[in-house]
């Protein structure tokens, strides 16, 4: 039986903690292939936020892939996958993708993603936004990309970072329809 592939890309934005909880969520799951990908920045950030190198995440995932290896498997339509997560997705990434802007593999396997009209996530982290940002959000949920904000829910009255980040990666990884079963607790009403 083939595995689903969902690709994980982490950028430079703060929020490396996203992207790591998804692959090792997503290696769990014996139906579904990771395939990763990380920008120079986020290699900076998930060292400095989560004290780990490259090489260490890139054993969770199935394959990896540099972030200048455009000739990648994913960076062609013909290479049938779920989707894409960017999370974290910084605002150069974000306007990349907005605007078509394919310098890197993270930038061209979105591109890719939205024209084969597959399920495309961004997890936006910065704060203030300003209109460019906005407008650059406008533009990708236009093309039909999904704007997924991290932001933590309270209904489940924890004040446990790792429930929050369970919660919202459980949530993001629902949309591609993988097994997310314990990882958080839905809101089912008062």
């Amino acid at each position: 039986m083939q595995k689903k592939r969902l690709i994980i890309a982490i950028t430079g934005a703060t929020g490396a903690v996203y992207g790591v909880r998804m692959l090792q969520v997503l290696r769990e799951q014996g139906e579904w292939e990771a395939h990763f990908l990380i920008s120079d920045a986020g290699v900076v950030s998930l060292k400095h936020e989560m004290g780990m190198k490259r090489s260490e995440l890139s054993e969770l995932a199935d394959v990896s892939h540099g972030i200048d290896e455009i000739g990648a498997s994913i960076a062609s339509g013909g290479f049938k996958t779920e989707g894409m997560v960017i999370a974290p997705c910084s605002m150069k990434t974000l306007a990349a993708v907005a605007h078509g802007f394919g310098d890197n593999l993270i930038s061209r396997a979105a591109d890719v993603v939205l024209k084969e009209r597959r399920r495309l996530v961004l997890m936006p982290r910065e704060t203030p936004l300003n209109l460019i940002h906005i407008r650059n959000m406008a533009t990708v949920a236009e093309a039909g990309g999904v704007i997924f904000p991290p932001m933590p829910a309270f209904y489940n009255k924890t004040d446990a970072l790792s429930a929050m980040v369970d919660e919202t990666v459980g949530r993001v990884l629902e949309l591609f329809g993988v097994n997310v079963e314990g990882l958080y607790k839905p809101w089912e009403g008062m």
